[in-house]
């Protein structure tokens, strides 16, 4: 149930950042998404009501958590922390931008000129 609730207020505050606007907004809602979606994988591989598949002598499969979604999580990482950075650098060089001025997302006459 604590994962349950942790996906849940990981989800939620993800997607409140995602569709406030902004940059920096975007990439912590994007990155709290990932986290959440990380989570729901790993609780449904198991990996928390079973033993670590560590090779024994003694391994028993029925007891073991299968590798297969921590796999999937450790890849998922990798692949956040690429998009993070690119979101990071897209959002500097957006901001670095003289000639574009979307304005603040709290600005009502700023909203009318946003594509």
């Amino acid at each position: 149930m604590t994962i349950a609730i942790a996906v849940a207020v990981l989800a939620a505050a993800g997607t409140w950042l995602v569709t406030r606007g902004g940059g920096t907004r975007l990439i912590l809602g994007f990155i709290l998404l990932a986290h959440a979606v990380n989570l729901i994988i790993i609780a449904a591989g198991g990996a928390f009501r079973r033993e670590a598949p560590i090779v024994s002598d003694t391994l028993d499969p029925a007891t073991t958590a299968d590798p297969l979604p921590q796999a999937f999580v450790l890849t998922a990482i990798v692949i956040t922390f690429g998009v993070t950075v690119y979101l990071l650098a897209l959002v500097a060089r957006t901001e670095s931008d003289s000639t574009t001025h979307l304005g603040e997302p709290d600005d009502p006459e700023a909203a009318v000129n946003r594509p």
